[in-house]
């Protein structure tokens, strides 16, 4: 941008069509009438600072407050587009200095250069970015007409302010670039997963099934984590993958994901593929358990561990298509029950004590937890913190009951949380065992040293002491409580209780997972 500029104003400056700029700016002076003035100043103020501002304040609020799942990958999108280009105008305003035509200007002169159109740009990254959203996320013949609307009003804010003096062409023609621009590159640094980028798969007779035939695919969703344009991009990966016409089932509050896995495999399902939260991808994992079907997960929850301990990536788009890129892989499944919760299957954490206080917690602010995600978690801590230490006892395998008193068990299939930290190191879901850490500090020095203890691995089983960490491994632990403590299954309370029994299911999933080699 400060390139093109410095070419107009210097080298360029005598050539045509630089030239013949002052001569438009003229003619459209000669063209004057109210009527026409009264025009422009309409389409000028759809480009001013003001109404910029106002406009995009009140899209990203609507992004967020409206809908069901608050956009704010669509949001972000349209505030970050609009300051992106609102920056680079500074920016070439300052490096490049020119004049503004020399005719009569209806709008009074301001500090900035007439290189590029600040108006322009302004309106073309934000009406240009409401059309990007009404064409990716409304539905109906209606969208289009209201995105060509959307594209026309930044050619109007030019062209207003061409007539009223106080641009060259080549000033707008600047402003049409750096808000085209400024969509182009927040938008792909956003917006990539709404559609598929990934290469197109292998040909050959694939894992699901034999080449020649569409392979009969299933997709359990949850409706108010997957969105419309989600389900689209998703289509395009599986039948690229030779799973055409899929099945979507969607997940309620009273069934979130059993019961539509269990008709997936009922109606002959050769690929479940499962979009939503580790709740609703552990549901069907029980369902899947032993039955050889193999899993795609689709990240589309809050936390997403069984994805991240995959290395899938989270955008939904690619991680489809890099879980049927890959390869199947056997996964351990942990089977656990307890006085009033019924046996069941989780594929990555269980917990008793703080951990489910804190998963309590965020489920009673559900708002919190849909806005901040996993960091609604952190809020919850001060309150869960206040609760009293459990006296508990634990026999693992065949070994003498521990006994003594816990903050926190938690019994982990994987071992990797968000941001990477790996909460149980040695914790993998194909090894065929189970891991377990107690945590059990004692005031802030306690929690300091707990903190530091936990980054740095310092070996897999055995007695800390002191509040120390503690990690072991088993195949089949019994857990007892004093009394009665909040227990949770790959973040989902599920009741107090004085009881908890945990048995690893060696292999009893069949997952798919990305080709890392490859």
């Amino acid at each position: 941008m400060i390139g093109l500029g410095l070419l107009i104003t210097g080298p360029a400056r005598h050539l045509w069509p630089i030239t013949a700029e002052d001569g438009v700016d003229r003619g459209l002076e000669r063209l004057r009438t109210s009527t026409l003035t009264t025009l422009s100043f309409v389409g000028s103020e759809m480009g001013n600072t003001l109404t910029v501002v106002v406009v995009t304040l009140a899209a990203c609020l609507a992004l967020i407050l409206v809908p069901r799942l608050p956009l704010w990958r669509q949001a972000s999108f349209l505030a970050l587009a609009v300051s992106l280009q609102s920056l680079v105008f500074l920016v070439v305003t300052i490096a490049v200095e020119r004049q503004r035509p020399d005719v009569h200007r209806l709008d009074g002169s301001l500090p900035t250069s007439s290189y590029t159109s600040g108006h322009t740009g302004a309106a073309t990254a934000l009406y240009g970015g409401l059309a990007v959203l009404a064409l990716t996320r409304l539905r109906g013949p209606w969208r289009r007409v209201a995105a060509t609307v959307l594209l026309l009003l930044p050619l109007v804010v030019g062209v207003s302010r061409l007539y009223r003096g106080m641009h060259h062409p080549t000033d707008v023609l600047g402003g049409l670039i750096n808000g085209g621009l400024s969509l182009l590159v927040v938008g792909h640094a956003l917006l990539r997963d709404a559609r598929v980028t990934a290469p197109a798969a292998r040909t050959g007779t694939g894992r699901t099934g034999r080449a020649g035939r569409p392979r009969r695919a299933a997709v359990v969703v949850n409706p108010l984590a997957v969105d419309e344009g989600t389900r689209e991009a998703l289509r395009e990966v599986l039948a690229r993958h030779g799973h055409r016409e899929p099945v979507f089932l969607e997940t309620t509050a009273a069934d979130p994901g059993g019961g539509q896995t269990a008709r997936a495999l009922g109606d002959g399902a050769e690929l479940v593929v499962v979009c939503g939260g580790d709740g609703t991808v552990r549901t069907a994992a029980d369902r899947l358990a032993g039955s050889g079907v193999p899993l795609a997960v689709v990240p589309c929850g809050t936390g997403n561990l069984l994805a991240r301990n995959l290395g899938l990536p989270l955008a939904p788009a690619e991680a489809l298509d890099a879980a049927l890129g890959g390869t199947t892989r056997a996964l351990d499944l942990a089977r656990v029950e307890g006085d009033g919760l019924p046996a069941t299957h989780f594929a990555v954490m269980s917990g008793v004590g703080l951990d489910a206080a804190l998963m309590e917690y965020a489920q009673e602010h559900d708002r919190a937890k849909a806005v901040l995600g996993w960091p609604a978690y952190v809020l919850a801590a001060p309150k869960a913190l206040r609760g009293p230490r459990m006296r508990l006892s634990i026999r693992l395998d065949e070994a003498e009951p521990l006994r003594g008193t816990a903050r926190m068990v938690l019994v982990g299939n994987t071992g990797a949380l968000q941001g990477g930290l790996r909460l149980i190191p040695d914790a993998r879901p194909d090894d065929g065992l189970l891991d377990l850490l107690i945590l059990d500090p004692r005031g802030p020095g306690g929690w300091l040293r707990t903190v530091g203890a936990l980054l740095p691995h310092r070996g897999r089983n055995g007695r800390k002491g002191g509040g120390q960490p503690e990690f072991h491994t088993f195949r089949r632990a019994e857990f007892t409580f004093e009394s009665p403590q909040p227990r949770e299954i790959d973040g989902d309370p599920v009741g107090s209780g004085r009881r908890l029994s945990v048995e690893v299911v060696p292999g009893a999933l069949t997952v798919l997972v990305p080709d890392l080699e490859g």
